[in-house]
């Protein structure tokens, strides 16, 4: 984009259906090109042309949306976003010091795309309406002050989508070095980064740190299985290096993840420029702190439907969840008295059959709760995406733990039957693995072809007759039609419950940690895959950690000493050391547990989150900031507003 802005750049389509009234289009479009003053977003629209196939009915209410160079800056600066200034540090953006921020004088290249798109995504998102009572032409959808426009159109279905646009070149260059040949080496995480923002790039970062961090543990677990498969006893050894890996390989997650943040600015973002989400509704009034006008909605009223309405519902999920367990214990155990009655190889077979079963039915049930639990999240009215998010993720991280995981418990500690827990684990975390990879990069990826079959063939012909470029037009009907991608919660879940198989009881199947390390890499090529070839491009979210997943997996890992000292103390070699009092051995594995407990905090204590160095830069940007601030207070100036004299 030039300087001047005279030149207009797609950065991001909206689609309104193609029975929306005249008079709610010119409306919308009138609302968002207005001025800042009367709650408008001053932004670039156009309306797309006719595509390549002019004969076939086409929506024409797809709007491309830019924004001159200096409307992004000044969203930039409202933002927070930071740069990287001229004597290498981060620091937020402002356009009163843009000139001395490194490679501001480039142009184009000071925000990335991804960035552009995500300053015209938080404009979008923050119209809201005033005085209107509904949208002109559609007398049944109700507006009232301080509702979010976007979100109400797209609730009652008359804006379909709202998606940003991908660049081809860069895309190309971003598949072949990352996808498209098989090779040993790291992911580009700068160049994810810059096309698809930093949660994205975090999550692959993630993924990438998890899968080489599991190597030790796969390392060893091969020779147990090999060699001491049915030796239980052996297994002490295991469980003693699972716990302490365990807490290690987090701590040092939390300082590469702040290395990666501080690289890329989002680690010294403040929380205050956290906008209220747009799906917040309430009556319009001013926020005590910041002064801005937003929705406000009474906090006992959130807090009433979350304990009175979200928790009994959760509960009943448990419970139902429990049931269902036992109707599978009730087919195990009668596919097993007909095994030990007549046993044949088709018997054989038909043991594994309950636990195949039962792991689909667990795939099912977490799929229908999910759907669930965004509809109470949302209805909750959270104010920001952070609390939504953190609502909705214990939400489903309590059912999904459950659901998967409390058959094996039972098995382990109750039934006390090792050899049955090992072929539950086993079945469950394979039979997981593919219905994943299936669900996540196969089916809509299958999907899509079908659904998009005729505009697919046209391209393909178009670009074997002429080898050219596809037309916009035509691009961003291309990318409409794809499949939406709902963001990393169901990645980072799948990650979660992989490192549950693996903490909880791989001392009972060594080969958890093998599956599991082959699973994450054939997820690393289906994942990127999925993000370049079968879902639109995501808007970028400008993320510093993986939030309130570190939480969920450090939880897991506190489960995993208490799991994992259980099972030592249940095995025999254990308690030949208590024959006559079990008493005694259940305080010892107390005790050893208590102390391992300890001795994880303690590590969690002296490995540091956050690198030295950052720090020592983190603290020196703050002591410039303050006497910058002391410089630009005049000393004995006296501010008669409010009483206070300026030192």
């Amino acid at each position: 984009m030039s300087a001047d802005g005279s030149r207009f750049d797609p950065l991001v389509v909206v689609e309104l259906t193609s029975d929306t009234k005249e008079e709610a289009i010119s409306w919308l479009l009138s609302r968002i090109r207005d001025t800042q003053q009367n709650g408008g977003r001053p932004i670039q629209l156009e309306q797309l042309g006719p595509g390549v196939s002019a004969q076939e009915k086409e929506n024409p209410n797809l709007f491309l949306v830019g924004a001159t160079r200096q409307r992004l800056l000044s969203g930039a600066e409202d933002l927070g976003l930071f740069k990287e200034f001229h004597d290498g540090s981060m620091r937020g953006f402002t356009c009163a010091n843009k000139h001395n921020f490194k490679d501001f004088q480039d142009g184009d290249s000071f925000l990335s795309m991804a960035e552009c798109q995500y300053i015209i995504k938080h404009e979008l998102d923050t119209l809201r309406a005033r005085d209107e009572t509904h949208v002109p032409g559609h007398q049944q959808v109700k507006l009232y002050p301080g509702k979010s426009i976007i979100r109400r159109l797209l609730s009652k279905g008359i804006l379909i989508q709202v998606f940003p646009l991908h660049q081809k070149e860069e895309l190309k260059r971003l598949s072949f070095s990352w996808y498209q040949k098989v090779k040993l080496s790291f992911q580009p995480l700068d160049d994810i980064r810059h096309y698809y923002g930093e949660g994205q790039a975090l999550y692959f970062g993630f993924l990438e740190y998890f899968t080489f961090a599991l190597v030790p543990m796969a390392l060893i677990g091969v020779p147990y299985y090999l060699f001491d498969w049915e030796d239980y006893d052996k297994y002490v050894l295991l469980a003693a290096f699972n716990l302490v890996w365990c807490t290690v390989i987090l701590e040092l997650w939390k300082r590469c993840s702040a290395s990666l943040a501080y690289r890329w600015g989002t680690l010294s973002r403040k929380k205050a420029f956290e906008e209220p989400r747009p799906g917040f509704h309430g009556v319009l009034g001013f926020n005590p702190v910041t002064g801005r006008e937003e929705p406000l909605y009474p906090n006992t009223k959130r807090q009433l439907r979350v304990y009175l309405v979200s928790l009994p519902f959760v509960l009943l999920c448990l419970y139902l969840s429990l049931y269902i367990m036992m109707i599978y214990f009730l087919m195990e155990g009668w596919v097993l008295s007909v095994h030990d009655e007549e046993p044949t190889f088709w018997t054989g077979i038909l043991c594994f059959i309950p636990s195949v079963i039962y792991a689909v039915v667990i795939e099912v049930m977490n799929l229908i709760y999910r759907y669930a639990a965004e509809f109470l999240t949302e209805w909750e009215n959270h104010r920001l995406e952070s609390s939504y998010q953190n609502h909705l993720v214990l939400k489903v991280l309590v059912f999904n733990f459950f659901n998967c995981f409390a058959s094996l418990f039972y098995i382990a500690f109750v039934m006390h039957d090792m050899v049955m827990l090992r072929q539950s684990l086993a079945t469950l975390l394979i039979t997981s693995q593919i219905l994943n990879q299936f669900m996540e990069a196969f089916l809509p990826f299958w999907l899509q072809r079908r659904r998009n079959k005729k505009m697919i063939r046209k391209v393909q012909i178009r670009k074997t007759l002429e080898d050219k470029e596809l037309p916009l037009a035509d691009q961003v009907r291309l990318e409409a039609d794809m499949s939406t991608y709902l963001g990393t919660f169901d990645d980072y879940l799948e990650l979660f419950l992989l490192f549950g198989y693996v903490s909880l009881f791989s001392c009972v199947y060594p080969l958890a940690a093998v599956l599991v390390v082959l699973n994450n890499i054939t997820e690393v090529y289906s994942d990127a895959f999925k993000m370049c070839r079968v879902f639109k491009r995501p808007f970028s979210d400008p993320a510093a950690n993986i939030g309130v997943w570190q939480l969920a997996f450090e939880a897991m890992s506190v489960i995993a000493v208490v799991t994992n000292c259980s099972l030592i103390g249940m095995s025999p070699q254990v308690k030949a050391y208590f024959p006559e009092s079990d008493m005694q051995l259940i305080l010892w594995t107390v005790a050893v547990e208590h102390g391992l407990l300890a001795f994880k905090f303690i590590l969690t204590f002296l490995i540091p989150d956050v690198p030295k160095h950052i720090q020592i830069n983190l603290s020196r940007l703050e002591f410039e900031s303050l006497e910058a601030l002391k410089k630009k207070v005049k000393p004995g100036r006296f501010n008669q507003s409010e009483g206070l004299e300026a030192s």
